[in-house]
């Protein structure tokens, strides 16, 4: 980011978000580009979305910052929503700054305000320049959206490149995304900002969070069933360091760690009482997660699964040339494939598809999640489908 440099670009991030709408053209929203607000819905909606720096609290000003001063966005919905902010630089160079590496979700809760850089994150933003007129726009939707086309992650850094240069061209890009959407469902705010003076000193990089153990509660006891799958594990190869505390989580416990390469984030979690810790990466705990949130707001395991009762496993190539990552659970399993995406499946269907193979089966991966159709439950694959009928599940080839 050349208006805001962010510092302490460490940390791997995935970004990993789907919109997965079928909507009528009847019920979209055209999007309106204009100059001053770069992109908005001409619609009246009831969604809103404020954005503003740490200098200009409305939002409506111009404040004034120096090469190389920290600054801090705040952002606040009315409805639950998804929150995307952009900044373009007075160059016309754009970074997407939110969601981020650093951040476990760019879900934000009505009423709620999130500041970024939140307390005790891992990254800074401070002003980079050049100099001029620069612009922070948040969209904010109902749903979660797909900018694959406008920013990706690439490697291990936090922050997302952006792949489309001024404000008339992300507001091309953006409008693509939100014009399928119900035209209540989405809307933007910009705030604004000038860049002058002499680039000051960069501030030092936060020294990477080094103290904390495998296992080690904020009380300095040692979780030893995480402590023992880290070993188990070789942990430095494939969580690398913890970036939080042993912590309760439901009726048991749960550590994150930063992930190495492409094992992704990473986090540890055991039942209460249990003596053995199973891991999670990447796409996998992402979905996991997700499930949770959707379920219960990610206060404990979502029920359809439950905890990890095994180590996430590689799966090798299968006969349609897709290979993926299996996660097993208590009540269930997720398969994740770059193809197809991270899907979960339970009960009789799960044990009938591992019945047969699995995805080394003439099924292959999941295409979609278990869904229940009335009344049966139903799972679609590369090569076939499992049904249930009257509680019985039976297996169709494509």
């Amino acid at each position: 980011m050349r208006g805001m440099n962010k510092t302490n670009k460490a940390l791997s991030a995935t970004l990993a978000l789907g919109l997965g709408l079928t909507l009528s053209a009847a019920h979209a929203s055209p999007a309106k580009i204009t100059a001053q607000s770069i992109i908005v819905n001409p619609v009246v909606t009831e969604l809103k979305v404020d954005v503003w720096t740490n200098k200009d609290a409305t939002g409506n000003a111009n404040p004034v910052y120096q090469k190389g001063e920290a600054i801090s966005v705040g952002v606040k919905v009315n409805k639950d929503a998804y929150v995307y902010l952009f900044n373009v630089n007075a160059d016309g160079a754009i970074d997407l700054f939110f969601p981020n590496g650093y951040e476990e979700s760019n879900f934000v809760k009505a009423g709620t305000t999130r500041t970024l850089p939140g307390q005790g994150a891992k990254y800074t933003l401070n002003i980079g320049g050049p100099d001029g007129q620069d612009k922070l726009l948040a969209l904010a939707s109902l749903k979660a959206l797909t900018l694959d086309d406008i920013a990706k992650f690439v490697g291990d850094q936090g922050f997302a490149q952006v792949g489309v240069k001024g404000q008339e061209n992300l507001a091309k890009a953006l409008s693509i995304v939100v014009n399928p959407l119900p035209a209540s469902s989405w809307v933007t705010d910009v705030a604004n900002f000038r860049v002058t003076g002499t680039q000051a000193t960069t501030p030092a990089k936060p020294a990477p969070n080094v103290g904390i153990a495998p296992g080690e509660r904020q009380d300095g006891t040692v979780d030893r069933a995480m402590a023992d799958a880290y070993d188990r594990l070789r942990g430095e190869g494939s969580l690398g360091q913890a970036t939080t505390h042993a912590v309760r989580w439901g009726d048991g416990w749960w550590q994150k760690f930063r992930g190495v390469g492409a094992y992704g984030d990473a986090a540890l979690l055991h039942a209460n009482g249990s003596s053995r810790a199973y891991a999670v990466h990447g796409a996998i705990l992402k979905r996991y997660l997700d499930l949770a949130r959707a379920e219960n707001g990610a206060t404990r395991p979502p029920s359809r699964l439950g905890w990890a009762a095994g180590d996430e496993k590689v799966i090798p190539r299968n006969a349609y040339g897709t290979s993926g990552l299996y996660g097993f659970f208590q009540n269930g399993a997720l398969y994740s494939t770059e193809k197809y995406g991270t899907f979960w499946l339970q009960g009789p269907v799960l044990k009938t598809y591992q019945g047969l193979g699995g995805s080394g089966s003439f099924l292959g991966f999941p295409v979609r999640d278990q869904s229940l159709n009335a009344g049966a439950w139903t799972a679609d694959f590369e090569g076939g489908s499992i049904r249930t009928v009257n509680g019985v599940p039976k297996v169709y080839r494509k």
